[in-house]
Protein backbone atom coordinates (compact mmCIF):
# COMPACT_ATOMS: atom_id res chain seq x y z
CA UNK A 1 0.00 0.00 0.00
CA UNK A 2 1.42 3.55 -0.63
CA UNK A 3 1.52 5.92 1.71
CA UNK A 4 -0.91 8.35 -0.65
CA UNK A 5 -3.58 4.96 -0.22
CA UNK A 6 -2.65 4.55 3.45
CA UNK A 7 -3.45 8.46 4.43
CA UNK A 8 -6.45 8.31 2.67
CA UNK A 9 -7.79 5.42 4.46
CA UNK A 10 -6.75 6.98 7.36
CA UNK A 11 -8.70 10.43 6.64
CA UNK A 12 -12.05 8.30 5.64
CA UNK A 13 -11.98 6.16 9.05
CA UNK A 14 -11.56 9.39 11.26
CA UNK A 15 -14.66 11.02 9.39
CA UNK A 16 -16.41 8.03 10.01
CA UNK A 17 -15.64 7.96 13.42
CA UNK A 18 -16.64 11.74 14.17
CA UNK A 19 -19.88 11.22 11.93
CA UNK A 20 -20.78 8.44 14.47
CA UNK A 21 -19.75 10.03 17.60
CA UNK A 22 -21.52 13.14 16.38
CA UNK A 23 -24.82 11.13 15.99
CA UNK A 24 -24.94 9.76 19.30
CA UNK A 25 -23.97 13.22 20.87
CA UNK A 26 -26.91 14.57 19.39
CA UNK A 27 -28.99 11.22 20.53
CA UNK A 28 -28.30 11.50 23.96
CA UNK A 29 -28.50 15.63 23.97
CA UNK A 30 -32.12 15.31 23.04
CA UNK A 31 -34.75 16.07 26.18
CA UNK A 32 -37.25 14.28 27.68
CA UNK A 33 -39.82 17.41 26.20
CA UNK A 34 -38.34 16.43 22.46
CA UNK A 35 -39.36 12.86 23.06
CA UNK A 36 -42.70 14.04 24.54
CA UNK A 37 -42.85 15.92 21.55
CA UNK A 38 -42.19 13.58 19.08
CA UNK A 39 -44.54 10.58 20.67
CA UNK A 40 -47.06 12.88 20.21
CA UNK A 41 -47.29 13.97 16.62
CA UNK A 42 -49.90 11.57 15.75
CA UNK A 43 -51.97 12.74 19.10
CA UNK A 44 -55.87 13.25 18.94
CA UNK A 45 -57.17 16.99 18.36
CA UNK A 46 -58.33 17.85 21.64
CA UNK A 47 -58.73 20.77 24.07
CA UNK A 48 -57.09 19.79 27.03
CA UNK A 49 -58.69 22.30 29.06
CA UNK A 50 -62.19 20.66 27.77
CA UNK A 51 -61.79 17.36 26.41
CA UNK A 52 -63.51 14.82 29.09
CA UNK A 53 -61.61 11.72 28.92
CA UNK A 54 -63.58 8.25 28.74
CA UNK A 55 -63.49 5.00 28.82
CA UNK A 56 -61.29 3.39 26.14
CA UNK A 57 -59.14 6.64 25.44
CA UNK A 58 -55.31 6.20 24.89
CA UNK A 59 -53.35 8.68 27.16
CA UNK A 60 -50.03 9.62 27.00
CA UNK A 61 -48.11 10.27 30.02
CA UNK A 62 -44.90 11.97 30.25
CA UNK A 63 -43.00 12.81 33.72
CA UNK A 64 -40.12 14.69 33.18
CA UNK A 65 -36.96 13.35 33.92
CA UNK A 66 -38.50 9.85 34.55
CA UNK A 67 -38.77 7.17 31.29
CA UNK A 68 -39.51 4.52 33.99
CA UNK A 69 -42.92 6.43 34.35
CA UNK A 70 -43.33 7.62 30.89
CA UNK A 71 -45.95 5.39 28.85
CA UNK A 72 -48.85 4.87 26.71
CA UNK A 73 -52.09 3.54 28.93
CA UNK A 74 -55.47 2.83 27.89
CA UNK A 75 -58.34 3.81 30.07
CA UNK A 76 -60.42 1.25 31.27
CA UNK A 77 -63.94 0.35 31.14
CA UNK A 78 -63.63 1.09 35.13
CA UNK A 79 -62.69 4.74 33.88
CA UNK A 80 -59.20 4.29 35.55
CA UNK A 81 -55.63 4.22 34.54
CA UNK A 82 -52.60 2.23 36.28
CA UNK A 83 -49.20 4.04 36.48
CA UNK A 84 -45.76 3.07 38.55
CA UNK A 85 -46.19 4.17 42.25
CA UNK A 86 -49.30 6.24 41.20
CA UNK A 87 -51.26 2.94 41.52
CA UNK A 88 -55.21 3.17 40.02
CA UNK A 89 -55.89 6.46 39.49
CA UNK A 90 -59.68 7.53 37.85
CA UNK A 91 -58.77 9.37 34.48
CA UNK A 92 -62.61 9.25 33.06
CA UNK A 93 -64.36 12.45 34.11
CA UNK A 94 -61.45 14.37 34.02
CA UNK A 95 -59.53 17.17 31.90
CA UNK A 96 -55.91 15.97 30.73
CA UNK A 97 -55.17 19.23 32.62
CA UNK A 98 -57.18 17.69 35.85
CA UNK A 99 -55.57 14.30 35.49
CA UNK A 100 -52.05 16.36 35.08
CA UNK A 101 -52.72 18.08 38.69
CA UNK A 102 -53.96 14.25 39.95
CA UNK A 103 -50.90 12.37 38.73
CA UNK A 104 -48.62 15.30 40.26
CA UNK A 105 -50.22 15.20 43.13
CA UNK A 106 -49.90 11.15 43.29
CA UNK A 107 -45.93 11.19 42.58
CA UNK A 108 -45.18 14.07 44.69
CA UNK A 109 -44.63 11.45 47.90
CA UNK A 110 -41.99 9.30 45.33
CA UNK A 111 -40.61 12.03 42.86
CA UNK A 112 -39.00 15.30 43.51
CA UNK A 113 -41.19 18.26 41.65
CA UNK A 114 -42.38 16.13 39.18
CA UNK A 115 -43.63 17.79 35.79
CA UNK A 116 -46.06 15.75 34.40
CA UNK A 117 -47.88 15.79 30.95
CA UNK A 118 -51.19 14.44 29.54
CA UNK A 119 -52.12 13.77 25.99
CA UNK A 120 -54.41 12.21 24.45
CA UNK A 121 -53.21 9.84 21.90
CA UNK A 122 -56.39 8.20 20.74
CA UNK A 123 -59.98 8.63 21.16
CA UNK A 124 -61.93 5.94 21.25
CA UNK A 125 -64.57 7.23 24.06
CA UNK A 126 -66.42 9.31 21.40
CA UNK A 127 -68.83 7.21 19.93
CA UNK A 128 -72.05 7.36 17.81
CA UNK A 129 -74.20 3.95 16.96
CA UNK A 130 -75.76 3.27 13.79
CA UNK A 131 -78.96 0.60 14.34
CA UNK A 132 -81.58 -0.76 11.67
CA UNK A 133 -81.08 -1.09 7.82
CA UNK A 134 -77.92 -0.20 6.74
CA UNK A 135 -75.15 -2.39 5.76
CA UNK A 136 -72.90 -2.30 8.72
CA UNK A 137 -74.58 -1.52 11.78
CA UNK A 138 -72.59 -0.74 15.00
CA UNK A 139 -70.44 1.73 16.85
CA UNK A 140 -68.58 4.17 15.22
CA UNK A 141 -65.71 6.65 17.20
CA UNK A 142 -66.05 10.73 16.29
CA UNK A 143 -62.71 10.84 15.43
CA UNK A 144 -61.05 13.80 13.11
CA UNK A 145 -63.49 16.46 11.93
CA UNK A 146 -67.01 16.81 12.78
CA UNK A 147 -69.17 13.69 11.53
CA UNK A 148 -72.62 14.61 10.13
CA UNK A 149 -75.87 12.00 9.64
CA UNK A 150 -74.37 11.72 6.09
CA UNK A 151 -71.21 10.82 7.02
CA UNK A 152 -71.96 8.26 9.25
CA UNK A 153 -74.23 6.68 6.55
CA UNK A 154 -71.08 6.30 4.32
CA UNK A 155 -69.13 4.89 7.33
CA UNK A 156 -72.05 2.20 8.27
CA UNK A 157 -71.73 1.18 4.16
CA UNK A 158 -75.24 2.59 3.20
CA UNK A 159 -78.43 1.93 3.34
CA UNK A 160 -79.96 -1.41 2.47
CA UNK A 161 -82.36 -1.61 -0.69
CA UNK A 162 -85.42 -1.91 1.47
CA UNK A 163 -84.33 0.64 4.15
CA UNK A 164 -87.35 3.87 4.98
CA UNK A 165 -84.91 6.51 3.77
CA UNK A 166 -87.13 9.58 4.44
CA UNK A 167 -88.25 8.23 7.72
CA UNK A 168 -84.63 7.80 9.48
CA UNK A 169 -84.54 9.26 12.73
CA UNK A 170 -81.38 10.76 15.31
CA UNK A 171 -82.18 10.01 19.16
CA UNK A 172 -79.97 12.51 21.45
CA UNK A 173 -80.01 13.04 24.69
CA UNK A 174 -81.10 16.43 25.35
CA UNK A 175 -79.01 18.49 28.50
CA UNK A 176 -81.98 18.05 30.33
CA UNK A 177 -81.43 14.71 30.21
CA UNK A 178 -84.69 13.87 28.22
CA UNK A 179 -84.12 12.03 24.52
CA UNK A 180 -85.28 14.04 21.68
CA UNK A 181 -86.22 12.31 18.13
CA UNK A 182 -84.52 14.46 15.38
CA UNK A 183 -85.79 13.54 12.11
CA UNK A 184 -83.62 12.85 8.79
CA UNK A 185 -85.14 13.03 5.36
CA UNK A 186 -81.86 10.67 3.28
CA UNK A 187 -84.08 11.21 -0.02
CA UNK A 188 -84.41 14.98 0.21
CA UNK A 189 -80.73 15.57 1.77
CA UNK A 190 -79.24 13.94 -0.79
CA UNK A 191 -81.06 16.12 -3.59
CA UNK A 192 -79.88 19.50 -1.46
CA UNK A 193 -82.82 19.52 0.29
CA UNK A 194 -83.68 20.66 4.16
CA UNK A 195 -79.49 20.39 4.68
CA UNK A 196 -80.26 21.45 8.55
CA UNK A 197 -80.96 18.07 9.09
CA UNK A 198 -77.58 16.52 8.42
CA UNK A 199 -76.95 17.83 11.06
CA UNK A 200 -73.45 17.50 13.44
CA UNK A 201 -73.10 14.42 15.42
CA UNK A 202 -72.71 14.52 19.27
CA UNK A 203 -71.39 11.47 21.54
CA UNK A 204 -74.09 9.05 22.11
CA UNK A 205 -76.12 10.05 19.10
CA UNK A 206 -78.20 6.90 17.59
CA UNK A 207 -78.84 7.15 14.04
CA UNK A 208 -82.01 5.03 13.63
CA UNK A 209 -82.77 3.72 9.95
CA UNK A 210 -86.64 1.71 10.08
Amino acid sequence: MTLKTALLVFITALLLSSSALLGNAQQDSKSPAADTQESSKNTANVDKNEYVIGAGDELYISVWKEPDLTRTVPVRPDGKITLPLAGDIQASGLTPNQLEQNLTKQLASFVSNPSVTVTVQAVHSQKINIVGEVNKPGSYDLNGPPTTVLDAIAMSGGLKDFAKGKKIYILRVGPDGKQQRLPFNYKDVIKGEHMEQNIVLQPRDTIVVP
